[in-house]
């Protein structure tokens, strides 16, 4: 399976139109390509909060058709990262979408975990509430975003639903890059799975962006990194690997839930 990671720089002074046209046409360019993945709400910037309710879309909004016509144009999976989607019957969501090599919509995600604490995206938008996989030919992918990456047992959701490639996009901060690779590593290592994940660069809302989208492989091995800068990052997977791993080192089959809490003496 050959995976393309688009690495996009959201650099402030785009408009949203232009840069849904620049990457329509990335997208176009990754034929040959069984999955190309976009990074978390590259239509506006992770951090810029101020325009999530002015640049909100319902699902089948302009980004949809844009990439549903990208992925039927190059004949790939797309992840095609997340929007700020506006429900009309709810509140905002940060909702990733996956196409089918056809154009078709095979997924939509809405984020679970919020990043914000008391402000930004953890009190502008909703949160989903149900884990999300794709079967896609020799693999099915889990669909993460995110701030969903500090959170093991997502990961784990996922495992259980049958994923054996986890994919991450995301508008992580450089500020903790450190964090993003580390986490990415150990998601892939505790889970034996895949790990794509798929960042912007720039700076947007005066918040350098971390790049250095990066794919692991079951064993917790960097396959290939991004720089700091706009990348493809293009890497050939072999999906066999994950059930070699699983079979060779059987760690989840050791796994233990359901205890009682603990006494307190």
């Amino acid at each position: 399976m050959r995976a393309s990671l688009i690495q996009i720089d959201v650099n402030e002074g785009e408009s949203v139109e232009s840069r849904r046209q620049r990457v329509t046409a990335l997208v176009r360019e990754q034929a040959g390509a069984d999955l190309v993945v976009l990074p978390e709400l590259w239509t506006t910037g992770a951090f810029a909060y101020e325009e999530f309710a002015t640049e909100a879309e319902p699902l089948e909004g302009p980004t949809y058709e844009a990439m549903a016509k990208a992925a039927s144009d190059a004949g790939v999976w797309l992840h095609a990262g997340s929007i700020p989607e506006r429900d009309p019957d709810g509140p905002l969501y940060n909702t990733a979408l996956v196409f089918s090599p056809s154009g078709e919509l095979a997924a939509a995600y809405r984020k679970i975990h919020r990043f914000g604490f008391d402000k930004g995206e953890a009190v502008l938008m909703g949160a989903g509430r149900e884990l999300v996989t794709v079967r896609l030919p020799g693999t099915t992918v889990g669909v993460a975003t995110c701030y969903d990456l500090r959170f093991p047992e997502l990961f784990r959701g996922l495992v259980d639903a049958g994923a054996e490639t986890l994919v991450v996009s995301a508008g992580w901060p450089e500020r903790r890059r450190a964090h993003w690779t580390l986490l990415a590593q150990a998601r892939a290592v505790e889970n034996q799975a895949f790990v794509l994940a798929c960042g912007t660069a720039g700076t947007h809302a005066g918040v350098p962006q971390a790049g250095h989208s990066i794919v692991v492989d079951p064993w917790g091995e960097v396959l290939a990194e991004a720089g700091a800068g706009e990348e493809i990052l293009t890497v050939d997977l072999d999906p066999a690997r994950v059930a070699a791993t699983r079979e060779q080192f059987p760690a989840l089959k050791d796994r233990i839930l359901g205890l009682d809490p603990p006494r307190h003496r």
